[in-house]
C-alpha cells in the first residue's frame, strides 16, 4: 500500500533501521535477508532524498532528518498497533499474550509475584516478561518496547495514564540476635552503626536515604552495598549492621528470617507506587485487564 508515495510496508524498515543503526542487525530482528534490508534502505534514501543512515567509522550514525523521524515513526506504528491490529476483545482464559513489565525486585516481591500467581488460575495462556527499571525505562514504555512500568509516581512522565497502586513508608531492619540495638534507633546509633545499602546500576534516581543525610550533612559507614532491595537483610543476619528500606518488604523479609522492624530514626516522606502504561494501550481490553489484575494485588497485601 502506498501513501503519498511511500510504500507503507517500509515503515516498520525505516523504524527498525533508525534504532538499531545497523542494517544487518536490522534485518536480524526483521527476519530479512541482509540483501531485502539494503534494498529498503535504498528505497527510503530514495524517497526523503536523504542518506538516513551514513557509515562513521565502524559503526552508521542517523543524518539530521534520520534523529527527526526517530519518535514520529515510532509513533506512528504505536498508534496503527494500537487502532487498528489489537483485537477490540479479550478472554484471559484463553488468551496467548506476553506482558512486559519493568520494576524493581522490591515491587517484584510485594506485589508482581501476588499478582502473576493470580494470573496463572485466571489466565494459563499468558506470559510475563519481567526486567528491572532503569534511567531509560520511561523512553522504552513510550517507545512501545515494554507494556509496563512500576515505580515511585513522582518519577513518571505526564504524557501517559498512570494510576497509583499502594503507598509505602521507609523502616530500619536489624537483625534479631543484635543486641546493641533496643526498640529503637537514635541518629547517633544511625550514624554509628555499619550499614548495608542498595545501588542499583543505571537507576532512575538516587536512593531515599542517601537524599537525606546529604541534607542532613551526615554521613553512614556503609560496609555493604548491593544492588537488589531484596539482598539487604542476607548482610544483616548475625551481625551488628543496619538497613533502610521499604517497610512492606522489611516486612516480608522478617517474617522468613530472624528480623527485627524498627522506626527510622528520622521523617521521611511517603512512597508512592504507581504503574504507568502508553496512552495508546488505555483502551486496549488486554491491558485493562492487566491494569485490574496488579490493582486488585495491590489491595490484597494492605
Amino acid at each position: 500500500m502506498n501513501f503519498k508515495r511511500l510504500d507503507l510496508n517500509l515503515l516498520v524498515a525505516l523504524d527498525t533501521l533508525l534504532h538499531e543503526r545497523n542494517v544487518t542487525r536490522a534485518a536480524e530482528k526483521l527476519h530479512l535477508t541482509q540483501s531485502t534490508m539494503s534494498g529498503a534502505l535504498g528505497r527510503l534514501r530514495d524517497y526523503f532524498s536523504d542518506e538516513l543512515l551514513l557509515p562513521i567509522g565502524r559503526r552508521m550514525a542517523l543524518t539530521p532528518l534520520a534523529e527527526t523521524l526517530v519518535e514520529p515513526v515510532r509513533d506512528v506504528l504505536l498508534r496503527i498497533d494500537s487502532t487498528i491490529v489489537r483485537r477490540p476483545e479479550f478472554d484471559p482464559a484463553v488468551a496467548s499474550r506476553t506482558f512486559r513489565i519493568a520494576a524493581s525486585d522490591y515491587i517484584e516481591t510485594v506485589l508482581l509475584s501476588a499478582a502473576i500467581t493470580r494470573a496463572a488460575e485466571l489466565a494459563p495462556g499468558i506470559t510475563f516478561h519481567l526486567q528491572r527499571v532503569d534511567a531509560g525505562v520511561l523512553d522504552a514504555l513510550t517507545q512501545g518496547n515494554v507494556d509496563m512500568v512500576v515505580m515511585p509516581a513522582n518519577y513518571m512522565r505526564p504524557e501517559h495514564p498512570l494510576e497509583v497502586l499502594f503507598t509505602d513508608s521507609y523502616s530500619c531492619v536489624v537483625w534479631m540476635g543484635n543486641a546493641a540495638i533496643g526498640d529503637r534507633i537514635d541518629f547517633d546509633d544511625y550514624l554509628r552503626l555499619g550499614h548495608v545499602v542498595t545501588r542499583i546500576r543505571n537507576a532512575p534516581s538516587a536512593m531515599f536515604d542517601q537524599e537525606i543525610l546529604e541534607r542532613c550533612g551526615s554521613a553512614r559507614r556503609i560496609e555493604v552495598v548491593v544492588e537488589s532491595f531484596a539482598a539487604l537483610p542476607q548482610f544483616i543476619l548475625g551481625t551488628h549492621r543496619i538497613a533502610t528500606m521499604q517497610t512492606r518488604l522489611a516486612h516480608h523479609c522478617a517474617r522468613q528470617l530472624p528480623l527485627r522492624v524498627l522506626p527510622t530514626p528520622f521523617k521521611t516522606a511517603g512512597l508512592e507506587e504507581a504503574m504507568q502504561w502508553h496512552r495508546y494501550q488505555d483502551g486496549d481490553p488486554a491491558m485493562q485487564w492487566l491494569r485490574t489484575l496488579l490493582r486488585d494485588a495491590a489491595a490484597q497485601q494492605r
